[in-house]
């Protein structure tokens, strides 16, 4: 197995790194500080700066204006986002993009594709379900009429919803199958009630009532939202990477400087074991990452379905980013709670992905079942 990246996708982090170069973690109040959204809007400039480096597009065909890439350079981009807490629906759109032009007919891909590359409409998904702990698929009803199908039904925790310009929503048919429903954010029916993240940005919960959706905004292709939901998560478990990274480099610098004793604290034992403890995690939060990108990215056949891969990639991440932060934390003392220190930011950033990704434990227990049903030889 060859993890060494292309060159096409070397360009596209190292483009990412140039256009994040700027960006600063502080540059919204503090979430400790606010009791509403910390912001009105996402980072529209910054967006704009994605836009014109064509890192929108980046999934997307040539013939559609992108770059062709894959599911692993997404993942190299996002890491970089996560490291400046870049404030822009980059997952989401991407991985909604990249589902439109893959399962979608002809006549979505056409009217919807060039646009969102260039980030002149924003896309995200409804990913969580009723409550957070239940299948987002089975949280909305789909049922035919003519050449319309209608929805009903409540997704929670939608993120960048009041932002977005189209939602897709997975949900299930008296058939018991899924489809993706592309649902316009601001149409009959649709209700948006806000929700607030620990990182203080804005969510919403999506609430549907007989929506109207006509037959070719709606993607009912075989395993559409399956491919879409792991992509989604390995890009999640990419920004925790990210994070991560981000959050320890901050504790080796502070470390460094802090003195007790007439020494730096990072010479004292203690320290340097708990930290390189959360270099391990690090690395196998990235190499589990980078075998779930890949399997999604070649589609190469293993002794488990993609979505194995997929799940052990979430019980590192789940666990990992807690584990650095709360490490991080812990050595930076007074200084990881100060409010004018960036270090709580990621803290609540990272709280929000191990939430996202959900407990471990549930992942071990999907990697079991799919261990049950495919014995390995």
């Amino acid at each position: 197995m060859d993890f060494t990246f292309t060159e096409e996708q070397q360009a596209a982090a190292e483009a990412a790194r140039g256009v994040f170069a700027g960006v600063a973690p502080d540059a919204v109040p503090s979430p400790a500080l606010t009791s509403g959204a910390v912001a009105d809007d996402f980072d529209r400039a910054l967006w704009a700066r994605l836009a014109d480096a064509d890192l929108l597009s980046l999934l997307l065909d040539p013939e559609y204006g992108g770059s062709g890439l894959d599911a692993v350079a997404l993942c190299l981009v996002l890491r970089e986002a996560a490291k400046v807490l870049a404030r822009v629906p980059l997952l989401e759109n991407s991985a909604a993009l990249a589902a439109v032009q893959t399962f979608a007919g002809a006549e979505l891909k056409s009217g919807l594709a060039v646009r969102a590359g260039r980030g002149e409409v924003v896309l995200t998904v409804a990913a969580s379900g009723r409550t957070g702990h239940d299948p987002a698929e089975l949280a909305v009803t789909a049922r035919r009429e003519g050449e319309e199908w209608l929805l009903d039904g409540v997704q929670t925790a939608v993120p960048w919803a009041y932002d977005a310009d189209f939602v897709l929503v997975p949900a299930h048919t008296a058939a018991d199958r899924t489809l993706l429903a592309v649902v316009p954010r601001v149409h009959a029916g649709v209700e948006l009630a806000e929700q607030i993240s620990t990182t203080g940005e804005r969510l919403g919960e999506l609430r549907l009532d007989s929506v109207r959706i006509a037959d070719r905004d709606v993607i009912d292709a075989d395993g559409a939202w399956e491919w879409l939901r792991d992509l989604l998560a390995t890009g999640t478990c990419a920004l925790a990477l990210g994070l991560g990274e981000r959050v320890l480099r901050m504790t080796s610098e502070y470390t460094g400087k802090r003195e007790q004793f007439g020494f730096p604290v990072a010479t004292f034992q203690a320290v340097a074991v708990q930290a390189a403890d959360r270099y391990i995690d690090l690395r196998a939060m990235e190499v589990t990452l980078w075998q779930a990108a890949w399997r999604i990215a070649s589609g190469a056949p293993g002794a488990l379905p993609a979505s194995g891969d997929v799940a052990v990639a979430k019980i590192w991440a789940s666990e990992g980013v807690r584990r650095v932060v709360q490490t991080a934390q812990h050595l930076h003392g007074g200084f990881g709670a100060d409010v004018d220190y960036p270090l709580h930011r990621f803290h609540a950033w990272a709280k929000h992905l191990e939430l996202s990704l959900g407990p471990a434990a549930a992942h071990e227990e999907t990697l079991g079942d799919l261990l049950a049903a495919h014995p390995l030889a």
